[in-house]
This record gives structure tokens, C-alpha cells and sequence, in this order.
């Protein structure tokens, strides 16, 4: 997070809602231009939108000519080694000056047995923690695959729970299947909050409010859309109506009925999304009138 004084009037139901994924598709924004404009934005005005810098474990050695002694860069690491990817990572990091990690996201990939890949990720993290690499305070995500819960999917999901890291869900990408049904979303939301198991999205989410891109076709998730679907689950309403929404000033008047402050609490278990546009949601909070408290 940036200095708690950059952005004084940030309404507390966005603050550090998004991760600047700018190196990831379909930005692809390169490395030495990411890490400048990261850095650059952290005096602006509404910089605390943003938490941490997204980072893939494989690219982490080439942040040492671009970060320095004296600079404060948040990363998220997105481990593609797997569990045992976890420590070695973690210990780059540890030893990059300018560097502090505050969040692990790793991908579930054996489908065939997703339990048991769970339970190898924890070990890893467990690991990471035991050789204090890894803060209590760094947030691990775990993603799970991309299909309407099974008994596999539901029985990782409870390892991960019972372990107290997060569930991390792709909402989006560069092909149209990457993109979940609202059904399935509501049902990873619900998954989730049924085991008191904060969640994180990723891909797909620049826009506040569903809709279908014209250059594309491709139909995106609204990240106001999950935010509020988040609140009707845990008020015991059907999430999958809210995702569903595309009319902005009805979620708008939905938010506002329901006020900044209860939206941030939401923020415990919708904790934000990856996005490789910081500009976008920006733009979108400022058009709705909900960026601020005040407006």
C-alpha cells in the first residue's frame, strides 16, 4: 500500500481493490515500463486503489536492475513452479533490495486430484513460513480451476479454508471460454463464503459493471457486479441476479442503498482483483460517482 495520506478521500470500499497486473495479457506492458509507472503513480491522488504490483516468479530476477535500495515496490508473486516453486521465490524476493512481498498466488494444476494439490501447496507454504520467508501478513491465494464445483473442487476448497489462505478465481482472459458463466461465479462466491474463505478475481474485471466488449464479443464480469453479488451472498441472496445486472444506475442505487461502509466490509472477503488496466476501473468509480464518500 502507498502512503495512507495519497489518497484522502478514497472511499474505504476501494481501497487497495486492485493489483496492477500491467505485464500480464492482455496488456502486456513491458517489465521496464510497468515497474516506473507502478512506482510513479504511488503520489497521486487516488494511488491507494491500488495494493501491490503483480509479478511472475520467473520475472523476479530481472526486477533487480529495475528496482533499487530505497524504493518500497508491493509485489504479488504468481508462482507458475507450483508448490515447490513457493520457497525459492519467496527467498528471491527476501533478497532483492526494494522489494516487499505481500502476496503468493499459485494455481491448483492436477485436476485429476486437486485435494491433494491442495494440501502440497500448503506444505510449500508452511515451508516458507518455517524458514521466515514468509510473513503472517503476506496473502496467499490459491486458484482454482475453472469449472462449476465438484466434490473435488469443494474438498480443495475446504483445505484451503481450513488453512486460512484464499481462493483466487479467473474471471476472464484472452478467449471467450476463460470467461465463467454468472452461474459458476455465483457458485465460487458462495463456495467461499460458505467456509469463511476470503477470495481474490482475476483477468476481466477493468469495468465496474457487466457488459459485452464490441471489439471482442467477449461478455466481462463487472467488478461492482462481483462486489455486490459478494453482499447479497452473505445477506442470503442469489449472487448469480446481481452478476447478472448490467444496468449501471441500478447498481449504483444498490450500492448507495447499501452505503461505503458496509461495501468495505464486503472488502473482508472480496479482497479485489488483478487488472492489467489501473486506468479503466479508475475512470469507471469516477463516472459512477462512487469513488469518493462525498460524490
Amino acid at each position: 500500500m502507498s502512503d495512507s495520506t495519497a489518497s484522502p478521500r478514497l472511499s474505504p470500499a476501494f481501497t487497495g481493490l486492485l493489483d496492477d497486473a500491467a505485464i500480464f495479457p492482455p496488456g502486456n506492458s513491458p517489465l521496464e515500463e510497468a515497474v516506473p509507472a507502478f512506482l510513479s503513480r504511488r503520489s497521486e491522488e487516488y494511488a491507494d486503489l491500488v495494493a501491490s504490483f503483480v509479478v511472475s516468479d520467473h520475472r523476479l530476477p530481472d526486477l533487480r536492475t529495475l528496482v533499487g535500495a530505497g524504493a518500497d515496490l508491493p509485489v504479488s508473486v504468481v508462482i507458475g513452479a507450483g508448490a515447490g516453486g513457493i520457497a525459492p521465490a519467496a527467498s528471491t524476493v527476501d533478497r532483492l533490495d526494494g522489494l516487499r512481498l505481500t502476496g503468493i498466488e499459485v494455481a491448483l494444476r492436477d485436476p485429476a486430484d486437486l485435494v491433494a494439490n491442495a494440501r502440497r501447496v500448503i506444505a510449500g507454504i508452511d515451508q516458507a513460513l518455517d524458514l521466515g520467508l514468509v510473513d503472517d501478513d503476506v496473502a496467499v491465494f490459491v486458484e482454482l480451476p475453472q469449472e462449476r464445483p465438484s466434490a473435488g473442487w469443494l474438498a480443495a476448497a475446504d483445505e484451503i479454508a481450513a488453512a486460512d489462505l484464499g481462493l483466487k478465481f479467473r474471471t476472464g482472459g484472452v478467449e471467450a471460454d476463460l470467461f465463467p458463466s454468472v452461474e459458476a461465479l455465483g457458485e465460487w462466491i458462495t463456495a467461499a463464503l460458505d467456509r469463511e474463505c476470503p477470495f481474490k478475481c482475476t483477468a476481466g474485471l477493468h469495468d465496474a459493471v457487466r457488459h459485452t466488449d464490441p471489439g471482442t464479443g467477449f461478455t466481462h464480469h463487472g467488478f461492482l457486479n462481483v462486489l455486490l453479488a459478494t453482499r447479497a451472498s452473505l445477506d442470503g441472496d442469489d449472487p448469480v441476479a446481481v452478476l447478472a445486472e448490467t444496468d449501471p444506475a441500478t447498481l449504483v442505487a444498490r450500492f448507495r442503498e447499501l452505503g461505503h461502509d458496509t461495501m468495505a466490509r464486503t472488502r473482508r472477503w472480496f479482497t479485489g482483483f488483478g487488472s492489467c488496466s489501473v486506468t479503466e476501473p479508475l475512470d469507471d468509480l469516477h463516472a459512477l460517482g462512487l469513488l469518493t464518500k462525498e460524490s
